[in-house]
């Protein structure tokens, strides 16, 4: 059986494309973490017998909710994947984005050698457009030299480089083993030092990314994520851009000013010639909810178990669920920052050792 772990926070029908995308697209059971209480979504989601949600809410962090997304979703991931290794019946565990659309050849996936515990998704990004017609099905892959090259020549890129083609990341996903010693990051898979295990790559380990695929979703993500936290942490090109969209949120100006500089932003620097790409061959066309895959259910005793084992961890301390190499590189920077201290940043306190799950 393959499952999914996600952290959550979207409105409901960007969810509901989701939910029913990965199911079509090779996956059998969604493991998802609400980050923010939204009833509607919440009801939705636990009407739906192939997902399995759980509430991070106060009772969920008891005041140590990491400040920063990613560490969110690291523990989350992590936490997941320590509870399906006391289950037998998940095969895979992919860690992905509310965004993100997996499309699996589940029997490519059975061929992966047992002593291989990870795997890698190519990543195929949503064209993007102001204003576009109907349900996104236009998708980029990663391209060669050759065709970066043409695109640089045409005056489509600034550099012959896919991190510039891309408007997000262009790692990809990971998939592991519950039951192998490894643990789930962004866009890797670790053992307890941080060191990045090889990824199998197969052509059917794919998944779709949904990023900013119109103006209107644009704005909405991006003004949450510049407004998330005190930090924000992307590539060198992306950290730009959502430098410029916090000015733009952090000005005094009338909401119909706010939405013009957004949307001059977004035609500068996200939107896709996409007539231009699709003359040249580029596209690919995907219906994100066509997959084909029919999920196998989960027995209603075994899932169950599951929100059990859940729930079971909801008064413990979640910071068993990051490795070793996080702990000391908070506690590294928070040294630096002040020499008299002995434990990790204020915002992410120091984990109680548990024992029982520890190195689950």
């Amino acid at each position: 059986m393959i499952v999914t772990v996600t952290t959550l926070k979207d409105r409901l029908t960007n969810v509901q494309r989701f939910v029913r995308g990965n199911l079509a697209g090779g996956v059998d059971h969604l493991i998802v973490f609400l980050d923010a209480p939204d009833d509607e979504v919440l009801a939705w989601l636990t009407d739906q017998r192939e997902v399995t949600v759980v509430v991070t809410d106060d009772s969920w962090w008891h005041d140590q909710r990491p400040q920063l997304l990613n560490k969110r979703q690291r523990v989350n991931a992590n936490l997941a994947r320590a509870v399906l290794r006391r289950l037998d019946w998940a095969e895979w565990l992919f860690h992905i984005d509310a965004d993100e659309i997996v499309r699996i050849d589940r029997e490519a996936l059975t061929q992966v050698p047992r002593r291989r515990p990870a795997v890698g998704l190519r990543p195929l990004e949503v064209v993007s457009q102001m204003h576009p017609v109907g349900e996104p099905r236009l998708f980029k892959p990663l391209l060669g030299d050759d065709d970066l090259a043409l695109l640089l020549a045409l005056g489509a890129l600034p550099e012959a480089s896919n991190s510039l083609y891309f408007r997000s990341h262009i790692a990809g996903k990971v998939g592991v083993r519950p039951q192998a010693d490894v643990w789930l990051g962004i866009h890797k898979a670790t053992d307890n030092e941080d060191n990045r295990l090889p990824l199998v790559r197969r052509p059917g380990f794919e998944m779709l990314h949904l990023e900013s695929y119109s103006g209107e979703e644009f704005v909405r993500k991006w003004t949450a994520m510049v407004g998330s936290g005190p930090r924000m942490h992307f590539g060198t090109h992306r950290m730009q851009l959502a430098t410029a969209l916090k000015a733009v949120v952090d000005k005094d100006l009338p909401p119909e000013q706010r939405s013009r500089f957004f949307e001059l932003i977004y035609e500068r620097h996200m939107a896709d010639p996409v007539d231009l790409l699709r003359d040249l061959g580029l596209l690919r066309e995907v219906d994100p909810l066509q997959g084909g895959h029919t999920p196998q259910p989960l027995p209603e005793g075994e899932r169950s178990r599951l929100v059990g084992f859940l729930e079971e961890l909801r008064d413990q301390d979640k910071w068993q669920f990051l490795p070793d190499s996080d702990r000391r590189a908070d506690a590294e920077k928070a040294k630096a920052k002040d020499p008299s201290r002995e434990t990790g940043p204020a915002e992410d306190p120091p984990r109680r050792r548990l024992g029982r799950l520890r190195r689950s």
